[in-house]
């Protein structure tokens, strides 16, 4: 596409599915609002959700997503690009480097993807759980921060776009992009450091769940509150520094194109549309704030205590504490991993928190990991998976052989 007239590309992608997990595909819907208000057309945004929220039998006001207390139905006129199983860490690549023949979908409809050219922009928002150097997405696997990162460098080289800014929201999210090029025109947002969790917020206590997390929630507020025309990246990001409390946003890549005024990237609504937007954007501090790996714990808490019929309640009792010793099992299961890999050094790896540099490496490990704990992976949530990864990051960036930490795993699993 060599068009001389730019064009503004959009890819949403939540990754993750089910009611506990709310928020993540409610902050897309949101940020897809936000998208066509400023004027962005359909044929320019991408929307990947699982979509089993909106009429999810929990869900008492069907048909309706709220990313925000008493907040309007963000659900309403939100594309089905990608849903279901088609919502892929492989598809999420090949619609970001417009590359149709490689997205394998199963439902009808075209394979939609970004046609950018060497004058077009690119904006990317993730919303989901991640471990250090991967992203989850709800069907078929990781998003691995080596294969994003080289994917933007291709794309780059090929002059797929003029320039590009990336916003992670998930837990060590900084991990996914502390990697993207400095002398390339991308620029990169996420909600937590490499090492932090990132934080859920709003709980629901009709709905009994999170409605948004922290980082989200200050971005989509604040860009609904400004003049996008007048305000830059870098401006909204002092905002996030100041007001995003409980994890650490940082910025990587190009930082030089933090300077870029947000309408560069993201358009900007007509003076009526910003001047009523403006004017309805009642800010709203966030409260609730749960580290996103303990949601699923706090949910079923909150619905133990709501909960008056005594058979139920003892239930959920039973599939709380199920949960706790599943939880159990699979941090000793990781415990053994670090010894088996290597017994002098293993042990010492379970505190520590190293910095990943090795992704491919970490590409390499992690898949093993989840394709032989595949059993493990669908019966717990995927923050507790996630939040030992930085165990398989400390062998790997201490010296400890890829083989090695692979044989461990196999042979964890075949004596667990």
């Amino acid at each position: 596409m060599d068009s001389t007239q730019s064009k503004h590309w959009v890819l949403l992608a939540a990754g993750a599915k089910g009611w506990d997990d709310y928020r993540h595909q409610a902050c897309v819907c949101h940020a897809y609002q936000v998208a066509r208000r400023n004027g962005i057309p359909d044929e320019q945004i991408v929307v990947m959700m699982y979509d089993d929220i909106a009429y999810n039998q929990e869900n008492r006001y069907q048909g309706q997503i709220i990313n925000v207390p008493n907040g309007p139905n963000v659900y309403q006129g939100v594309p089905k690009d990608y849903t279901g199983d088609d919502v892929s860490a492989k598809n999420f690549l090949a619609i970001l480097r417009g590359d149709e023949a490689g997205v394998d979908k199963q439902t009808r409809g075209p394979k939609k993807v970004l046609n950018s050219g060497q004058n077009d922009t690119v904006f990317v928002y993730l919303s989901g759980h991640g471990g250090q150097g991967l992203f989850v997405f709800p069907t078929k696997g990781f998003l691995h921060a080596c294969d994003l990162v080289n994917t933007v460098k291709t794309m780059s080289t090929r002059q797929q776009f003029s320039k590009m800014v990336i916003y992670v929201e998930s837990c060590y999210s900084g991990s996914m992009i502390d990697h993207l090029p400095k002398n390339a025109q991308v620029h990169g947002v996420s909600a937590a450091t490499p090492d932090e969790p990132s934080y859920a917020c709003f709980l629901d206590e009709d709905r009994c769940t999170f409605l948004s997390n922290e980082f989200s929630s200050q971005w989509l507020w604040h860009l609904k509150k400004h003049d996008l025309n007048c305000t830059t990246f870098q401006d909204q990001f002092d905002y996030l520094k100041t007001n995003v409390r409980s994890s650490h946003p940082c910025q990587y890549g190009n930082n030089e194109l933090s300077r870029l005024f947000i309408s560069n990237i993201l358009g900007c609504p007509d003076s009526r549309t910003l001047a009523a937007s403006i004017s309805r954007a009642e800010r709203v501090s966030p409260t609730h704030l749960t580290p996103s790996h303990d949601v699923s714990l706090k949910i079923k808490e909150n619905r133990i205590q709501r909960e008056k019929d005594l058979d139920k309640k003892r239930a959920l009792q039973r599939d709380y504490q199920k949960l706790l010793q599943t939880r159990s099992r699979f941090e000793k299961a990781v415990s053994d991993i670090a010894k088996h890999s290597c017994p002098r050094r293993g042990p010492r790896a379970l505190p520590e928190r190293h910095s990943l540099t090795r992704l491919e490496d970490m590409k390499k490990v992690a898949e093993h990991f989840r394709l032989t704990f595949s059993e493990w992976h669908e019966e717990q949530d995927d923050c507790c998976v996630l939040q030992h990864m930085h165990i398989l990051v400390s062998l790997i960036e201490s010296g400890v052989d890829v083989a090695k930490i692979k044989a461990a795993i196999t042979h964890v699993r075949l004596h667990s």
